[in-house]
């Protein structure tokens, strides 16, 4: 299957909150949807799932207009929305049937999601007797109690534990190695680095990249180095290179612990790192491709 967002338009009132997105995630892969609070992610999703109508654009799946009421759809939104004082199965038989399958495979598949989740013990407790942590693995296990083809999760691992965020990992490998549509929306960059295949930035309702994660830093790198020196602090190795190489590099932000530089056009790495080796006040640690992290593209992209 292939979802395609094509060119969607949102407005609240005077408020033009989606302007143009459009993106498109395959059976077996996930989509990273990024973007800070406010961007627009949330009500993409909610056109997604037919809460709210766009003002322009499409949906489409496997090329024809997309109807979320002819096909399962699971969504862990980033608010609890179950009901704390009802025993776990029960509501999450419910809500199965809720979405058309019979009492006697929701309860099945219940029952199965809460053993995966190591939380089946609490299948007859209320909901709100759980930790936060295991609160969240029932919220998981509702949205695939339907046995859904197209998974949203939306900052699923908020409040888990270590632990319990390596079982929810190990779920969300199996959805996309079962061949399901995921979208995850997610602010923890580490998870969505190790999920999703492509990537789409939102800021202020509008796509600011996007494309194959690979790629995208491949290209943000591009011609940029990562140096740093002994017994010298970024801030501090940033005023020595404005002041020793002008003329040779541009900065193009920090690392961790290093300066990230950009060679002026028609400068070499190797006559770089000849004139670094000659200047006697300092001594380069580091001198390497910079090879930027999803949150550094991030804040590139989406920061102000």
């Amino acid at each position: 299957m292939k979802l395609e967002v094509i060119n969607l338009t949102k407005s609240f009132g005077e408020t033009n909150v989606l302007k143009g997105i459009s993106f498109s995630v395959e059976s077996g892969k996930a989509l990273g949807l990024l973007g800070r609070n406010g961007a627009g992610k949330t009500t993409t999703i909610r056109i997604l799932m037919d809460v709210f109508h766009a003002n322009s654009g499409e949906i489409r799946l496997d090329g024809k207009p997309f109807d979320p009421r002819r096909i399962q759809i699971g969504y862990l939104p980033e608010e609890r929305g179950l009901y704390p004082k009802r025993q776990i199965l029960e509501q999450m038989v419910y809500l199965a049937m809720l979405r058309g399958v019979n009492r006697k495979n929701a309860a099945a598949n219940a029952k199965r999601w809460l053993e995966r989740l190591e939380v089946s013990q609490y299948q007859d407790k209320l909901l709100e007797t759980l930790s936060k942590g295991n609160q969240q693995k029932v919220q998981l296990a509702s949205t695939l109690v339907c046995d859904p083809e197209i998974v949203i999760l939306d900052e699923p691992f908020s409040g888990l534990d270590p632990v319990n965020s390596q079982i929810l990992q190990d779920v969300v490998q199996e959805l996309i190695h079962n061949g399901k549509i995921v979208i995850f929306s997610s602010h923890q960059m580490s998870y969505v680095e190790e999920f999703c295949e492509d990537i789409v930035i939102i800021n202020h309702g509008e796509v600011v990249l996007s494309g194959n994660l690979d790629t995208i830093k491949r290209d943000f790198g591009k011609d940029q180095l990562v140096l740093n020196a002994i017994d010298h602090t970024p801030d501090d190795f940033s005023q020595l290179i404005v002041h020793f190489l002008p003329d040779l590099v541009h900065i193009t932000g920090h690392s961790k612990d290093g300066v990230i530089v950009r060679p002026c056009e028609g400068v070499t790495r190797h006559e770089l790192l000849s004139k670094l080796a000659q200047i006697q006040d300092f001594t380069i640690e580091r001198f390497e491709t910079y090879k930027p992290s999803l949150n550094d593209i991030f804040v590139a992209r989406a920061g102000e």
